[in-house]
């Protein structure tokens, strides 16, 4: 869907683009929440990814996340992508990395646009991109005694 502005007020002069970030601490929904408040918006999604106990079948005891020094650059360069595609008036993502336990929260995105299917489009391209092109990378370790590097 390409973004248009054919309503007044869909698009601010600011930067939609309101937080990218890369964290080394425990990632927080409210403040990318906060981040994505906009009163001209009909729809905000966010989505939240957490780590969970298992993995195609096996245990998952431990996670680390590291990341390559341009993956908060690339985080950008996709957020604006999806700025550019869709109507998004508010966006905000923010990825963990270090050594997680379960349960902990590894990824937080955002976006406000004028209506709720676009919210929605717009965040899942968001996240899905993310995950896909951003060098950000997993290693499991397995209650089995196994270790696995995902994304790398």
């Amino acid at each position: 869907m390409a973004a248009t502005n054919d309503h007044p007020g869909e698009r601010g002069a600011q930067d939609p683009v309101k937080l990218i970030g890369i964290r080394e601490t425990p990632l927080s929904v409210d403040e990318v929440f906060r981040a994505v408040e906009d009163a001209a918006s009909g729809g905000t999604a966010l989505f939240v990814g957490t780590v969970r106990n298992h993995d195609s079948g096996a245990d998952v005891d431990q996670l680390g996340y590291s990341c390559h020094p341009t993956a908060e650059a690339e985080m950008r360069r996709i957020a604006e992508k999806v700025v550019a595609e869709y109507p998004v008036r508010a966006l905000a993502a923010v990825h963990r990395v270090g050594d997680l336990r379960i349960g902990d929260l590894a990824v937080v995105v955002g976006v406000s646009c004028p209506h709720r299917a676009e919210a929605f489009e717009a965040c899942r391209r968001l996240i899905d991109d993310l995950k896909h092109e951003v060098p950000i990378w997993k290693h499991q370790k397995f209650s089995d005694g196994t270790e696995e590097w995902v994304g790398a």
